[in-house]
């Protein structure tokens, strides 16, 4: 075990490092694993995976909409393909090729949204991805995936190599720190992983917001007696309805946290179902709302608006004191 600097482990990993890793490690197995990119070497972690698969991987260039049809054309030929672009202009400049190309044409491409959220901090909002999970989960045949933590990122990039359906995985660039698995050590798509079980309340997060989600937790345990439930809802598209019943059948509140806009993310997506399914538990949407964001890095955009271990917190004690 490494030491502990600010709360994370030194052998902890940024997420887009494990999916590097995790890519060489298949593609020494499985010489149909490409990867295509749009100048994204160095920051999608590829400059190893170059290095060692130089016939499996395709420089687009800054091209993403090519990026995508060719990306798909090479699907469509049976190669494993992994399409790897920031964030922000994968699923904006490229959303017409991923509706066809690779939704409407069933072209099993996976799709990496890299520096997602608002992980570019200073570049700002032409930079930011926080439209994403809104316009993915619109889109027919496509499952949208943000893991939490090193463990959720070596699973999900393992199991979406080996499936026949396109995806969309979403990382950042942080350090993310090990999530807790004495609950649940296992993960598969669709199902959300609990990390945390409490009484009070339910947490509900995904991808870099799960962390802070826990640490609020912990927070609220050590300062109020308060227990909270914490889930890492890692699939956003489809969602685990059967988890969000669960937790919803005790009648207690539920928070959802993400790195995405309020509209249209994780948060109205529970919304819906539980709305629908006549569960009316007291319900809190954390995210980033209807404005040009801040200026500012990652961490000081998550404290302004609240999605931080703080700010998760007075939310919660906020909505407990609302419901009595």
């Amino acid at each position: 075990m490494g030491a502990i600097i600010d709360n994370v482990l030194v052998s902890d990993k940024a997420n887009l490092d494990v999916f590097s890793g995790t890519l060489q490690n298949l593609a020494e197995l499985d010489r149909d694993i490409v990867v295509v990119t749009s100048d994204s070497r160095g920051s999608g972690k590829l400059g190893p995976f170059g290095q060692k698969f130089p016939a499996q991987i395709v420089e687009i260039g800054i091209a993403e909409q090519n990026l995508v049809g060719v990306a798909a054309g090479l699907a469509s030929a049976g190669k494993k393909v992994f399409a790897v672009s920031p964030a922000c202009f994968l699923t904006a400049r490229a959303l017409e090729q991923i509706k066809n190309d690779v939704a409407y044409s069933d072209n099993p491409v996976k799709l990496i949204g890299i520096s997602a959220g608002v992980s570019y901090g200073a570049l700002g909002t032409t930079h930011h991805s926080l439209h994403d999970f809104a316009v993915l989960r619109a889109v027919n045949n496509i499952t949208v995936v943000a893991p939490a933590d090193n463990f959720e990122t070596e699973q999900a990039i393992a199991q979406a190599a080996n499936s026949n359906h396109p995806f969309y995985l979403r990382f950042g660039k942080k350090v993310m720190p090990a999530l807790p698995t004495d609950i649940d050590n296992s993960f598969s798509f669709v199902k959300g992983r609990i990390i945390r079980e409490g009484k009070d309340l339910t947490i509900i997060g995904t991808g870099e917001t799960v962390y802070p989600a826990w640490q609020a937790a912990e927070k609220l345990e050590q300062d109020y007696n308060i227990q909270a439930t914490v889930i890492s809802m890692h699939t956003i598209k489809p969602l685990d309805y059967e988890l969000l019943a669960r937790v919803a059948a005790t009648g207690k509140p539920i928070i959802t946290v993400e790195e995405h806009s309020v509209y249209g993310g994780l948060g109205e997506a529970c919304a819906s179902f539980l709305l629908q399914h006549n569960y009316h538990n007291p319900f809190k949407i954390m995210g980033i709302p209807d404005e040009y964001t801040v200026t500012g890095s990652q961490n000081e955009i998550f404290n302004h608006y609240g999605l931080s271990e703080s700010g998760i917190a007075d939310t919660a004690l906020k909505i407990l004191k609302q419901k009595h």
